[in-house]
């Protein structure tokens, strides 16, 4: 019974003068978790969006830090189980599903 309760991911792209910095902070609560993206490009004010989801629509979530914990665990097997699918959140912070 493995949970998520708070995941950071921070991205920083140094591109001449035009740098582009991506967080996102995924933290779970009573009713399910909440997802921030902040997007800041250059010198411009940081961009915040905010998904919430609820603990339904995320049992078996698998975040990228889970993911590849997973991933090397089916290479050590050298194996995939068949139809291995699971809820995962994209790069916009939107559910979506991942497949091995």
């Amino acid at each position: 019974q493995l949970e998520t309760l708070e995941q950071e991911e921070q991205e920083r792209l140094e591109l001449r003068a035009h740098p582009v910095e991506r967080r996102t902070h995924m933290v779970s609560h009573q009713h399910g978790m909440t997802v921030t993206k902040t997007l800041r490009e250059g010198e411009a004010e940081p961009q915040c969006w905010s998904f919430s989801y609820g603990r339904a629509e995320l049992r078996g979530l698998l975040p990228e830090g889970a993911s590849l914990l997973l991933l090397r665990v089916l290479a050590c097997q050298q194996a995939v189980p068949p139809g291995l699918v699971f809820p995962a959140i994209d790069t916009e912070g939107h559910l979506c599903t991942s497949s091995y």
